[in-house]
């Protein structure tokens, strides 16, 4: 997947005539790691939907940076570059394998890249051994795993994660702090939410949070000790 560039001008949502928030400028450039943060019902999933395309703000202009004839012959289609992940991981009735291999279907993969791609990331998220599992007997972090893989084998320009590592044990964490580093180290970005500050989102080189209907730019936030501590830099 070709990387993309994601801006946005003066966006905002309103909920039931209730401003959300109000951003005039934004933007998502490639290898950007972004740790979004604020209360509860403060609008950080409003915001990562309407990012993803599949919530219309109640204002503003929303533009990913268009893509050469080059990239476009090569497959690249807008949109498509960016994934939303939630915390109740969305799954289809099948088998593991063929819940990470549905994304690839619209690809135009062959079916052996489809198998490498969906058993690499399998092995990565270590739940290679579950394969052949009906995903109606995985645990729920498991399901997230599974989640994780198939949004990896999909390569996307941009990644929207939200809380997806809640209720994760550290094993779990860590599994899907891999391979959100193999993505941005192969150029893509990262926005995430999670209540609290914990391996995966020490991979962010941003801190925003919502507040007061404003989007601010803080100080990140680094693990420092074995206590998942964090302090500001």
């Amino acid at each position: 997947m070709s990387q993309i560039t994601l801006e946005a001008s003066d966006l905002s949502v309103k909920y039931k005539h209730r401003l959300l928030f109000h951003i005039p400028s934004l933007k998502i450039a490639p290898g950007d790691a972004i740790y979004l943060t604020g209360q509860n019902g403060i609008g950080k999933t409003s915001l990562l939907k309407v990012l993803a395309g599949i919530q219309k703000p109640t204002s503003g202009i929303l533009n990913l940076r268009k893509p050469t004839l080059m990239q476009r012959l090569a497959g690249f289609a807008g949109q498509s570059g960016v994934i939303y992940m939630h915390q109740a991981a969305y799954l289809f009735d099948g088998t593991v394998a063929e819940n990470v291999a549905y994304g690839l279907k619209g690809r135009h993969f062959c079916q052996r890249t489809c198998r490498q791609l969906t058993m690499q990331a399998l092995r990565m998220i270590g739940l290679e051994s579950l394969s052949r599992e009906h995903i109606s007997v995985l645990s729920g972090g498991e399901k997230q795993k599974v989640a994780m893989a198939r949004a990896w084998a999909l390569n996307p320009s941009i990644l929207l994660m939200d809380e997806s590592c809640a209720n994760l044990d550290p094993d779990a964490i860590e599994a899907q702090k891999v391979m959100v580093e193999d993505l941005l180290d192969r150029g893509s970005s990262l926005v995430i939410t999670s209540h609290h500050p914990n391996s995966l989102t020490a991979c962010c080189n941003q801190r925003w949070s919502i507040e007061s209907q404003r989007l601010i730019h803080k100080p990140k936030l680094n693990l420092i000790n074995k206590d998942n501590h964090a302090v500001a830099s």
